[in-house]
């Protein structure tokens, strides 16, 4: 499902990662194929620069680019618990 982002919507981002030892904010955690280590699941709390086309063009915390398709599963808008609950833990970059 295609979804709409608007400039500086705050987004979430359940972004995979591989790792012998999970940390604390995992989700979705299980063992890798070979039992080597783990998958999971982290969120990333990244803030909307601008739209093209089907591709969302976000910024980290720290400044960083990061890009990701509006049919992405992965990626949604927070919800507005999240933006109250989670203010310290993401600080999102105020929007110009």
């Amino acid at each position: 499902m295609k979804r709409k982002y608007n400039i500086g919507d705050r987004v979430v981002y359940a972004k995979r990662k591989f790792s012998n030892h999970p940390t604390p904010r995992a989700e979705h955690v299980s063992p890798a194929m070979r039992g080597e280590g783990y998958e999971y699941d982290v969120d990333k709390y990244w803030t909307v620069d601008w739209v093209e086309g089907t591709t969302v063009h976000a910024s980290t915390r720290t400044g960083k680019m990061v890009t990701f398709s509006t049919i992405d599963p992965r990626g949604r808008k927070a919800h507005w618990w999240e933006l109250l609950t989670k203010k310290q833990r993401a600080r999102w970059k105020k929007s110009s």
